[in-house]
């Protein structure tokens, strides 16, 4: 599984992030906001498919996981007729059916594991209940456990407790997201395979008349933006205010900036065509 370092690296990758300038990483990874007309240009005639992380991106990130809300804006935006939901990083996903409605066909592709998460879920409540701060989150087919809180002491403490824990695991990995470990099912499926599955369910995948446009901020939406990168097609933003590296193209601050992107969007299609898809606002 390899937990050894985890919650080092990201200590280290916090403290380097003293030695970057901003504005320095903004001239790799310009402002979506600043670029948006040179984005565009070419897109006036091709259908966009906009796929949007949650905590981070629609919402801010906040102490309490289940108090991550988006604010009435937000909500007033997403009130989309052709809008589409994914959880737990891709592996619970409401895909539309043929009429194009939200509670279409659903696709589960960790669903056996389900057992063995719940398992796992309770085993690290248990381990964990005596470190001050830390907090389990059960996500259905990912188990979270949230280090915002612990004292810094703590943390080699709860990181060894995840390992014992996942050591009865084999079939589970761990992975890190912005204070958090994350542990889900070691199957080949991320969110990039996720995206792929609802352009393919769409019937957007194979066609140059079709761009899609990832905004995330966490390390699992690398996932897409490979993807992106990989296919030559597409919009990666990285959601970020501060310098990290990314297979991203453009960056946006923080969730108002995104807000602002997307509200710009929508007037700039309904100004050219109305063809723009919101798949899944949580992948």
């Amino acid at each position: 599984m390899g937990l050894s370092g985890l919650l080092s690296g990201h200590r280290n990758s916090v403290q380097g992030s003293d030695f970057h300038n901003y504005t320095s990483w903004l001239k790799q990874y310009p402002s979506g906001l600043e670029s948006f007309e040179s984005i565009m240009k070419e897109l006036p005639r091709k259908k966009i498919v906009v796929f949007l992380d949650y905590d981070g991106t629609l919402s801010p990130i906040v102490d309490d996981p289940d108090r991550a809300f988006m604010s009435p804006e937000v909500k007033e935006f997403v009130k989309l007729r052709n809008l589409h939901y994914a959880g737990s990083h891709g592996l619970d996903i409401m895909a539309p059916n043929s009429d194009n409605e939200a509670n279409g066909v659903s696709y589960q592709p960790a669903k056996k594991f389900l057992p063995e998460i719940q398992q796992i879920k309770r085993a690290l409540e248990e381990e964990s209940r005596k470190i001050e701060g830390a907090l389990v989150e059960d996500n259905t087919f990912c188990v979270s456990v949230h280090f915002r809180h612990v004292h810094e002491k703590d943390l080699a403490k709860l990181e060894k407790k995840v390992e014992t824990v996942m050591e009865n695991y084999p079939d589970f990995h761990v992975t890190q997201g912005k204070k958090v470990m994350e542990i889900r099912p070691t199957i080949n499926w991320n969110k990039g395979h996720a995206m792929e599955y609802y352009l393919h369910t769409l019937g957007h995948n194979d066609t140059d008349d079709v761009v899609p446009l990832y905004i995330g901020d966490d390390q699992t939406d690398e996932d897409a933006f490979k993807v992106i990168q990989r296919k030559g097609q597409g919009i990666a933003i990285l959601v970020a205010s501060i310098p990290k590296h990314t297979n991203a193209s453009y960056s946006l601050k923080d969730p108002s900036e995104v807000l602002a992107f997307l509200l710009r969007l929508a007037r700039w299609r309904n100004s050219t065509s109305p063809s723009i898809t919101t798949p899944s606002p949580n992948i």
